[in-house]
């Protein structure tokens, strides 16, 4: 089988992790992977927040808690080492579309290289937040961003899970 299709078909969403680091190296292709991902018009209006820094890893996670309406002491990125956020430009049509084949490829490309991942949402009433937008102007990003998603990354902790059968029903008309 196509090694491509093989990862769309195994993929699976981990939601245990060691705490072993991910290799920046490593990082670097599931980056490119979502560099690479198709976008409307060919504008390229998406960004890439790599997050490594375990303070603001966990600063992030209890923003994100709190937004969930978790308890305090929940961390909503099941302990993944990385993240990786997309934002999209705010006054772009195709945002959410495009962001999320960003994450769409991030997650496929972990996959190939062996590094679980999770979409985890909450990203847009992040980056709408005083503290987000703070965030994003400390990292010198300007202009209005969307939060699509963060894509928690690290090596899972057990077994994937398995792909359940499909119930999405496929038409043909000839």
């Amino acid at each position: 089988m196509n090694e491509v299709l093989k990862a769309i078909e195994q993929r699976r969403s981990v939601r245990k992790y060691e705490q072993t680091p991910v290799p920046q190296e490593i990082l670097d292709q599931i980056i490119e992977a979502g560099r690479y991902a198709a976008n409307g018009m060919g504008y390229q209006n998406t960004l890439i927040l790599q997050v490594t820094n375990p303070e603001l890893r966990n600063e992030i996670s209890r923003m994100n808690a709190k937004i969930g309406g978790w308890k305090e002491g929940f961390d909503p990125f099941y302990g993944a080492p990385a993240m990786l956020i997309v934002l999209a430009k705010k006054d772009w049509v195709n945002r959410v579309y495009d962001g999320s084949l960003v994450m769409g490829n991030l997650m496929l490309a972990a996959h190939s290289l062996g590094i679980g991942s999770c979409w985890i949402h909450r990203a847009k009433e992040e980056f709408e937040t005083d503290w987000g937008r703070q965030l994003l102007r400390s990292l010198g990003i300007e202009g209005e961003y969307e939060g699509i998603g963060h894509c928690a990354l690290g090596y899972a902790a057990g077994s994937a899970p398995q792909a359940a059968a499909r119930k999405v029903p496929v038409y043909a008309v000839k």
